[in-house]
């Protein structure tokens, strides 16, 4: 399936998590806030790189982008998320009445976009296979505030064998616009996770006994700067309803 076949379908209201759609294609995460707030998500992406990978940002009232040619920011993900000072008031499939001239979107790499790289390099991944969504946590970690934006880390974990965290590690450290390498392997306490089977976000997804869990940086993070700084609106993506572009994933991976 092309990107363009994905974002048709979500437009005319399938809803599903993205992971695993369209091998090869980079997805993103969406933030949307209005523009006397964006300069303060620049910076607080630019500051906090690992979850917050910046690959476009819109003019305001614009809801297009370089990475999807004829996409529409409003319509073409499978389900969003609507925020009114902080607290999340809605969960639409397309978010055209509320779009506004002021609004700047940004585009955040997204992890689903190395997992057919993982996959390619034996590197089983069970929420896939299963049809789940991935499983993402807040940690205790703070990200580093940027003018009124400020939150914590929010991170994803994919079982992963032991003997093929290393392959693991090295493939996704290739693509640092998609999160790059895990921030932690092991114990979820490390990162302030009291039960993994109790995702913030997400589905639960089992670790076998052969298993380490391994966390990599999230583009939910935005997300959780909203909740806890409280702009008067935003829109985000679903956690693991991300927009399918049209741009590989190989434009994203180091030589």
């Amino acid at each position: 399936m092309s990107g363009a076949q994905a974002r048709e379908r979500f437009r005319a209201g399938h809803v599903a998590p993205t992971s695993g759609w369209c091998a090869g294609l980079t997805q993103a995460n969406l933030v949307v806030l209005p523009r006397d707030w964006a300069y303060d998500l620049l910076l607080f992406a630019q500051r906090n790189p690992g979850p917050c990978p910046v690959l476009d940002v819109t003019d305001a009232g614009s809801h297009a982008t370089a990475l999807a040619p004829g996409a529409d920011l409003r319509t073409d993900l499978p389900r969003y998320r609507v925020w009114r000072d902080g607290e999340l008031v809605d969960e639409p499939t397309d978010v055209v009445d509320l779009w506004r001239e002021d609004l700047v979107a940004f585009l955040v790499g997204c992890s689903f976009s190395f997992e057919g790289r993982l996959l390619d390099a034996g590197v089983p991944l069970r929420h896939v296979a299963e049809g789940r969504n991935v499983a993402m946590y807040v940690t205790d970690r703070p990200c580093r505030p940027a003018g009124r934006l400020q939150g914590p880390l929010v991170v994803s974990m994919r079982p992963v064998r032991a003997d093929l965290v290393p392959t693991a590690v090295q493939v996704t450290a290739r693509m640092p616009s998609v999160h790059g390498a895990p921030v932690h392997v092991g114990a979820p306490a490390a990162l302030g996770i009291r039960d993994l089977d109790r995702p913030d976000f997400g589905d639960p997804v089992r670790v076998a006994e052969d298993e380490v869990p391994v966390f990599w940086a999230c583009g939910v993070t935005p997300q959780a700067a909203v909740m806890a700084s409280r702009p008067p609106f935003a829109i985000t993506h679903a956690p693991g309803h991300m927009l399918v572009t049209d741009a590989p994933d190989a434009a994203y991976a180091l030589p």
